[in-house]
């Protein structure tokens, strides 16, 4: 994978098109022309990008970033960020839903 911006938060990305995984080192970056190394589906893509979000104004939730009409064809955001694959905010979502539905269950 190419390195041109650094990400060292990033550890690994979920390719949206495969589900397979795409391990990353810290430091390392998934540039503008990269594919999955299985399907070839492009991963500097909005679809694999952590701030896409359906419900958010453009379907992004970076605020500067210009609207991308084609999501899951490579573009050349810059705030483009890899995503782990789940939403994190989903996931969250989800627990609490789980303790209510118990909290409602215990009676």
């Amino acid at each position: 994978m190419a390195s041109s911006a650094i990400l060292a938060h990033a550890r690994r990305m979920q390719c949206q098109s495969c589900q397979s995984e795409i391990p990353l080192t810290a430091g390392e970056s998934v540039g503008f022309r990269d594919v999955c190394d299985r399907c070839r589906a492009d991963l500097h893509s909005c679809l694999n990008c952590t701030h896409h979000d359906l419900a958010a104004y453009n379907e992004c939730r970076e605020s500067n970033a210009e609207r991308v009409l084609d999501p899951d064809r490579a573009n050349r955001c810059e705030y483009f960020r890899p995503s782990g694959g789940s939403n994190p905010d989903s996931d969250d979502r989800d627990q609490a839903i789980t303790e209510l539905k118990k909290l409602f269950d215990a009676e």
